[in-house]
């Protein structure tokens, strides 16, 4: 499936440059018909160009880097990444542009040199991702009990994966609580709603083993 996906990226580039040289391309057939001497623009064209190619560096930087995204494939359209420091759903690669929509729906146009000149982080292309979320509990708790409540409770989420198997396990030890790792697997689609669902499972796992989660406090002591 994703092969098939994997050419559309580099398609709908070829498809656009073409499309603009082929319109560059009637328009001069247009004007030849209709009696405009053509040829001094045609021979202009060397120079011309020359001229632009210093004039327009920033947009042939852009054409580039737009034919290097379309040849790599760091994504395909509909993965989520992390690019030039925002992230998004891809929608389209033009010649100048990567087009994204962000998460609360906001179309947003990156220059292709932005998008290639840094890193691309891409949420989809493996397949799976791995939830890392974190649990406090309370000190007097028993580590080893607490830990298996929460696989027992990540084994009813679903969307959890049990190949790669979950991992729990003690994270650090913090001022008010001990802080548990908790690291379901999920396909990559199901992240968010396998996130959501596994802090709910867990609190409420918690709660009914009688397993204290608790919140940040100081103890003041005044002298008598």
């Amino acid at each position: 499936m994703r092969g098939k996906a994997k050419g559309r990226l580099l398609a709908d580039f070829i498809c656009s440059v073409v499309t603009k040289a082929c319109w560059a391309v009637l328009i001069v057939m247009v004007l030849g018909r209709l009696g405009v001497n053509v040829t001094p623009l045609i021979a202009g064209l060397g120079v011309t160009g020359f001229i632009l190619g210093f004039a327009f560096q920033e947009s042939l930087g852009n054409l580039a880097s737009g034919m290097m995204i379309a040849l790599n494939e760091p994504f395909k359209v509909g993965d989520f990444v992390d690019a030039a420091g925002l992230s998004g759903t891809i929608l389209e690669v033009n010649m100048m542009a990567t087009v994204m929509k962000t998460a609360d729906n906001k179309r947003i146009v990156l220059p292709n040199k932005s998008v290639w000149g840094g890193p691309i982080v891409n949420y989809n292309a493996l397949g799976l991702r791995r939830v890392d979320l974190q649990v406090g509990i309370d000190y007097g708790e028993d580590v080893t009990r607490a830990v298996d409540v929460i696989l027992e409770a990540i084994a009813h989420v679903p969307g959890v994966l049990q190949d790669p198997a979950p991992a729990v396990a003690v994270a650090s030890l913090n001022d008010s609580a001990v802080q548990i790792n908790v690291r379901p697997w999920a396909k990559s689609a199901d992240y968010w709603p396998v996130a959501a669902a596994t802090l709910t499972e867990v609190k409420s796992a918690l709660e009914k083993a009688g397993i204290k989660i608790p919140f940040p406090q100081i103890e003041v002591h005044t002298a008598k």
